[in-house]
């Protein structure tokens, strides 16, 4: 970590981030305890928060900036999974004493240039010296499209499950920064490494399932634990074919030297795609959909009636894990 610094709280907060709300006039300059937020009562207020806790979502030799632009996907994610347009957000940093300045100059560049990226502001927010570890917590503040939001709670039975993008690259990534995976080629192992630490939040992918999709959420937990939760809400069951689980090359390239890192693929989790679900029928739409944004949609299985996520293989056997996804608690 970086030196100490003299800057109290509210010199800290007016030199590293009032900048980041220069964009706003609601945040009046973060010199108030709260900030104002229009919605011009048209459409839906959607607010989400998550938290990033080091040695459990990062590693603490993270780059600092790396680390507030995957605080903010993340939360990013939470919106794209309900077809959320983003607008602002909040941010409370609990700060071991010895994050000294350059980190969090560091730190502030990155979201200075996430919010180009996605047009997002900082409205406000607070600042506190905690014993450690280091803990970020951000508010993002979003509406809905014209179609509504998605929710986890519409799937039915006969659906197909979907998911964007490859999956488990981001387990296999941190994997590899904990001196796993050793022998990779270089570029796989960067691949990998990059998909965990900077997530790409499917914002327009969300925005347009809206009205397409019955129920959706992104991959925060793990692809089996995640479609669990959905099936848990819609009160179904759900079935994934392992073998239809899309991978990238760098992930096949792990798993012909360990084919047990499946598991890490399917229960890992950090992916932070959409997984949704969505009438048979409408499958041509959505690959349609898919190639419009350029964005791969896989269908890896259907929704069931009953209760519980079942994964088999190609011959219908079940695949037993020891992980379905992740758990805090």
């Amino acid at each position: 970590m970086s030196p100490k610094t003299d800057r109290d709280e509210f010199a800290r907060i007016a030199h590293f981030f009032a900048p980041l709300a220069s964009a706003s006039e609601d945040a009046l300059g973060l010199k108030d305890d709260a900030a104002l937020f229009e919605t011009g009562r048209v459409r839906e207020m959607v607010v989400t928060t998550d938290a990033l806790v080091a040695r459990v979502h990062f590693l603490e030799n993270d780059p600092p900036g790396l680390i507030a632009k995957k605080l903010l996907r993340v939360n990013l994610s939470d919106l794209a999974a309900m077809g959320a347009l983003p607008r602002a957000y909040l941010m409370v940093l609990g700060l071991p004493k010895e994050v000294g300045d350059d980190w969090l100059e560091a730190f502030a560049l990155g979201l200075r240039e996430d919010q180009e990226t996605f047009g997002v502001t900082l409205l406000g927010g607070d600042m506190v010296a905690i014993p450690g570890p280091l803990m970020l917590t951000l508010t993002l503040l979003g509406e809905s499209g014209e179609e509504g939001v998605m929710t986890r709670s519409g799937a039915r039975p006969g659906d197909n499950v979907f998911v964007s993008g490859t999956i488990g690259d981001a387990a296999l990534g941190l994997n590899v920064l904990k001196g796993g995976l050793v022998g990779l080629d270089e570029v796989a192992a960067d691949f990998l490494i990059a998909r965990y630490r900077l997530p790409e939040p499917r914002l327009e992918l969300g925005k347009r399932l809206c009205g397409l999709a019955r129920a959706g959420t992104d991959i925060s937990d793990g692809l089996a634990g995640d479609l669990g939760r959905i099936c848990g809400v819609s009160s179904v069951g759900g079935r994934i074919n392992a073998s239809r689980v899309p991978l990238s090359a760098a992930a096949r390239a792990a798993l012909e030297r360990e084919p047990s890192l499946m598991e890490v693929i399917l229960g890992g989790g950090d992916d932070y795609e959409l997984l949704f679900t969505a009438a048979s029928e409408a499958e041509s739409e959505i690959t349609a959909l898919g190639d419009a944004i350029g964005l791969q949609l896989t269908v890896v299985g259907t929704i069931l009636e009953g209760e519980g996520v079942s994964i088999v293989d190609d011959s219908g056997a079940e695949i037993v894990l020891n992980n379905l996804g992740y758990k805090h608690f």
